[in-house]
């Protein structure tokens, strides 16, 4: 049930983080508080939120389930997974360090995955 939970948590926090980052760059540039009105109504702005409650909701039953210390660092794979689909759907420039850090998030994930 938990990992069940963790894949909840890390799918939806991934797809959240990246329709906010793709429509945030199809919007442009922001200035002022007029274009809030038009990013709330966005599909892929309310598909984020939505995405968002999941996670949180999730997360909140795993930490009934798991402890803290297991919970918070195994749901971080949503950093590895972002930053690879940042690279491949976004074109974003990723460089080494980035990768670097993605490695040992991924390292101690599977450390975390054998307890």
């Amino acid at each position: 049930m938990k990992w069940l939970l963790v894949l909840a948590i890390v799918g939806s926090t991934t797809v959240s983080d990246l329709l906010q980052s793709w429509e945030m760059k199809r919007h442009g540039e922001v200035a002022g508080l007029s274009w809030m009105g038009r990013i709330f109504l966005r599909a892929g702005v309310i598909v984020a939120f939505v995405c968002n409650g999941i996670s949180f909701f999730a997360l909140l039953k795993l930490l009934a389930i798991a402890d803290l210390s297991f919970a918070v660092p195994v749901t971080a794979a949503s950093l590895v997974f972002e930053t690879l689909l940042g690279r491949l759907l976004l074109g974003e420039r990723v460089e080494r360090r980035r990768w670097a850090g993605c490695v040992l998030v991924a390292a101690g994930v599977a450390l975390l995955a054998n307890e």
